[in-house]
């Protein structure tokens, strides 16, 4: 599951098509030219250099000078997200690149990384956006090829699912928990753009925003592991479930994904999992995090390998340097399953501190080479 930030609105919102494409991040480079924004963030203040700038690459460079950990976005009006940069250390600087076309947005600084943020208006003006490599259109439709057989894989096996949780059969529908949700996880990486379809069906209890209600997979889970029997509630749930990810099955052909979403997304979700997922406060019931897991991982590795080619040419050794990667955590994640076809994997519970340290490092020896993949597609 994504973390909601900001406002479930947000989502709602961003189900409509984007004018602007998600950029990437990098380590903070402070040269000056037209398309730079300096950030600079303390406790109570977000204070930017300039509120206009040429429309095209735009660099937010952000020096956090305040004694809290915070976030940097880039908004459109209705809160829909550009792009962000999240943990920003007190006294560190970071960049983050966009690709926005003429209009107005904002930036937002998220001081404790909590609230809606402290917020400055600004404004993209004239310029466009560069022509794209023919190959990144390529990989982009090749992506979404690949997001929406996800999809289509996924509602057969959810069916199973619900199936089992209205005819009240606890055993079958643990059974079924876990397969019906891998077409879900493998399409995180780009689950922003399908709107508000993932607080409605990967939302767990402590993510609920005032006034949002307890729905999807998570809420199902938590009947059939902690409360172990299955009610008449639960039952309407299984069908919102289906209701909603039919939903999804249908927006993945208009969803706004772009060579920068792919791989800043793939990134994101490697770091929700390294520093989230890793403590099993996903799967928290069921314990069936390790198949999330390899799931999600198989989600950022289609996104890179689609964008390989043209990043191959602009670094080579990033490139080398993310297959080496990429083959050492799966080979870390082979050791908890019985053979490599199986998603059987270990129960997570079972997987002790120092194991889950492991897969942790793995992943953010992972994600660090994986942050620069936008840079080197858009280069």
């Amino acid at each position: 599951m994504r973390p909601v930030r900001l406002s479930v609105a947000t989502a709602v919102a961003g189900a409509a098509v984007l004018t602007a494409v998600t950029g990437c991040t990098e380590k903070s480079d402070t040269s000056s030219s037209d398309n730079l924004v300096e950030v600079t963030a303390t406790d109570s203040k977000c204070e930017v250099s300039r509120t206009e700038f040429p429309a095209g690459h735009v660099k937010i460079s952000v020096e956090n000078k305040g004694s809290k950990v915070t976030e940097v976005y880039l908004l459109f009006p209705d809160d829909r997200i550009v792009t962000e940069r999240e943990n920003i250390g007190p006294g560190t600087k970071q960049t983050v690149t966009a690709e926005v076309k003429a209009g107005d947005y904002r930036i937002a600084c998220k001081p404790g990384m909590t609230g809606d943020g402290i917020r400055q208006d600004v404004k993209a003006t004239g310029g466009t956006v560069a022509k794209r490599d023919p190959r990144l259109d390529k990989a982009v439709a090749a992506y979404r090829s690949y997001a929406q057989a996800q999809a289509d894989a996924t509602l057969p096996k959810v069916k199973v699912f619900t199936d089992a949780v209205k005819a009240g059969d606890l055993e079958a529908a643990k059974k079924a928990y876990a397969p019906s949700r891998i077409g879900w996880e493998r399409t995180e990486p780009v689950a922003e753009s399908f709107g508000n379809i993932d607080p409605k069906v990967d939302v767990r209890a402590d993510g609920l925003e005032p006034g949002q209600e307890f729905t999807g997979w998570h809420r199902l889970e938590k009947s059939l592991w902690q409360d172990k029997k299955i009610t008449a509630e639960d039952k309407t749930l299984a069908d919102q479930l289906v209701t909603d990810l039919t939903d999804w099955q249908t927006r993945v052909g208009k969803a706004d994904i772009t060579p920068t979403s792919m791989a800043n997304g793939a990134k994101e979700l490697l770091d929700e999992v390294a520093t989230g997922k890793v403590t099993g406060e996903e799967e928290r019931y069921s314990h069936t995090d390790l198949v999330d897991f390899k799931a999600n991982v198989e989600g950022a590795q289609e996104s890179y390998t689609l964008l390989k080619p043209v990043a191959g040419e602009n670094d080579a050794a990033l490139t080398k340097e993310l297959d080496k990667q990429f083959a050492a955590l799966n080979t870390l994640l082979d050791k908890y399953r019985a053979d490599k076809t199986s998603y059987e994997f270990t129960s997570y519970d079972k997987v002790g501190d120092a194991d889950r340290k492991e897969l942790s490092d793995a992943v953010n020896a992972l994600a660090e080479p994986l942050s620069k993949l936008a840079a080197a597609v858009v280069k």
